[in-house]
């Protein structure tokens, strides 16, 4: 998908309700996108509690942002307002591989770090998607993805934002079994994180709103934890 071609796509549709978005799941993007539209099939252990769980921190996320909604109103085309709907489809993804990974695995460490994703980034989604609703602007827009950065043009790969999974490898994840399994969700959500605290520095150096900074810096600083622990995992698995 190009800017040109079509619309940008929001993890929340403008009329949705919680309750809405809860039925639907945790993802909403098409698979163009970068999120599979038809979700993961077979549910495993403990999956129906992490769904449960996914729902109830996409509401905290709601609720955070109606309880921090500030002064400040961003523009339509503002790098706030680019930002929250960017990273909200790029937390889609996230949040479909993980779901995906903690359905399939066997590992109980990579189950945990699915699970911690998993929840973290749909609260986070359901912030930044409250923010958009309290600015009073569409969780779509017009503009080319990362638009709003002054390097986003060159960011964007075949449509997809940075770090985020092509439709082959996401095929290639809902494929593998076992171990495969467990090192290529660790490689392509070591990639997606990268590519999101790319996406998170890039507004904490354009944004004055001190609540966009915050959920931005901490995104970053919860990644890159993240990553050191997939690299701890990685190693334990005879992989890089």
């Amino acid at each position: 998908m190009t800017g040109d071609a079509e619309a940008r796509t929001a993890t929340v549709p403008e009329e949705a309700a919680p309750a809405d978005l809860a039925a639907a799941g945790p993802t909403t993007g098409g698979p163009t996108d970068g999120v599979d539209a038809d979700g993961p099939g077979r549910r495993g252990p403990g999956t129906g509690l992490l769904a449960l769980g996914v729902v109830l921190g996409l509401l905290l996320g709601l609720a955070a942002g109606l309880l921090a909604p500030g002064l400040f109103r961003p523009g339509n085309d503002s790098p706030e307002a680019g930002f929250a709907r960017d990273m909200s489809t790029h937390h889609a993804q996230a949040v479909e591989m993980s779901i995906l990974a903690h359905e399939k695995t066997s590992d109980p460490d990579v189950r945990t770090l699915a699970a911690d994703i998993a929840l973290t980034q749909q609260a986070q989604i359901g912030t930044m998607q409250t923010w958009l609703k309290t600015w009073g602007l569409s969780p779509t827009s017009s503009q080319p993805r990362m638009a709003w950065m002054p390097d986003g043009a060159g960011a964007v790969k075949d449509g997809l934002m940075p770090g985020m999974a092509t439709d082959a490898e996401r095929a290639q994840l809902r494929a593998a079994t076992g171990r495969d399994f467990d090192i290529l969700f660790l490689r392509l959500m070591r990639d997606h994180h990268l590519g999101g605290i790319h996406m998170a520095q890039g507004v904490i150096e354009l944004t004055d709103d001190e609540q966009v900074t915050a959920l931005a810096q901490s995104m970053v600083n919860g990644q890159k934890k993240e990553i050191e622990l997939i690299n701890s995992l990685l190693i334990r698995l005879g992989a890089q």
